[in-house]
């Protein structure tokens, strides 16, 4: 499923359909920590069920109840890259807006291989200004994991507009966008990630590489060790005699071309005598 935009061309009224990331979270399993008493039918599922109507929500947590913290994660399936994460909270209506803010206020946001939070990568964390409503951001990473996360700690002292007493978790929408291939980026999800990306895949954005297969440098190793290196990470230095002086092949150290009168070995690092 890919996320689009539309625009209309209102002299000829056709309508343009332009393609996107991919939608990772539609439809996926999700989890929360324990859903509250007061709405059962609040489930994680909610959140990426695709209907802004239904929403879930946790068990209440604050400085008021023994529960200090709160979590909820989607199961993507399978390690993605990620490019963007949007949450819309739960909308009262104006009246409510603030209080609603304040109860959100602090989450943060992580990218994980398992469930737990800690091994993840950090997206976001929540500072003084109080989160929109509708919030989204960046976060070019892979995992399979997306993990909200929030608190409210005894002792700690909030930012201005933080609710702290009572807090609910109300998500209404989450949507985790990326490309489902792994070695492709681009908002299309359409260009391949460079040959020598090992794994393969490569920076979601601008397809640079984490890093580099033997022999290759660069943030999307195009480029060929230096004169007279090799390797991983282009750090071992040719030891062999090559024929005519010439560097040790790139990737694995070897001579290609053979060896100076003398010396053998795969390297060219052996005397004959």
């Amino acid at each position: 499923m890919h996320i689009g935009t539309l625009s209309i061309t209102w002299t000829s009224l056709i309508l343009i359909v332009t393609s996107g990331y991919d939608d990772l979270s539609a439809n996926k399993n999700a989890q929360q920590y324990r859903t509250g008493i007061s709405c059962p039918v609040c489930v994680a599922t909610n959140a990426v069920d695709g209907d802004i109507k239904t929403c879930t929500r946790g068990e209440s947590f604050g400085t008021l109840y023994p529960e200090k913290s709160t979590w909820w994660y989607v199961d993507l399936g399978g390690r993605y890259n990620v490019y963007n994460i949007r949450i819309q909270f739960k909308d009262y209506g104006e009246m409510y807006t603030v209080r609603q803010r304040g109860r959100f206020a602090g989450f943060s946001l992580y990218v994980s291989n398992t469930t737990d939070r800690h091994d993840g990568y950090p997206c976001y964390k929540d500072g003084q200004e109080l989160p929109p409503l509708d919030f989204n951001t960046n976060c070019i990473t892979n995992g399979r994991y997306v993990i909200f996360y929030n608190e409210r700690l005894v002792g700690t002292n909030y930012p201005l507009g933080y609710e702290t007493n009572s807090v609910f978790t109300e998500l209404c929408g989450v949507t985790v966008t990326g490309c489902v291939r792994l070695d492709v980026y681009g908002s299309n999800c359409d260009k391949p990630c460079s040959n020598n990306c090992p794994e393969p895949r490569c920076n979601i954005s601008n397809g640079a590489c984490y890093n580099c297969a033997p022999g290759w440098m660069g943030d999307f190793c195009k480029s060929k060790c230096l004169f007279g290196y090799y390797g991983s990470k282009c750090v071992q230095k040719c030891v062999g005699h090559c024929k005519e002086n010439e560097p040790c092949n790139h990737i694995n150290g070897t001579c290609d071309n053979g060896c100076l009168d003398g010396w053998i070995g795969v390297n060219c690092d052996k005397r004959m005598f």
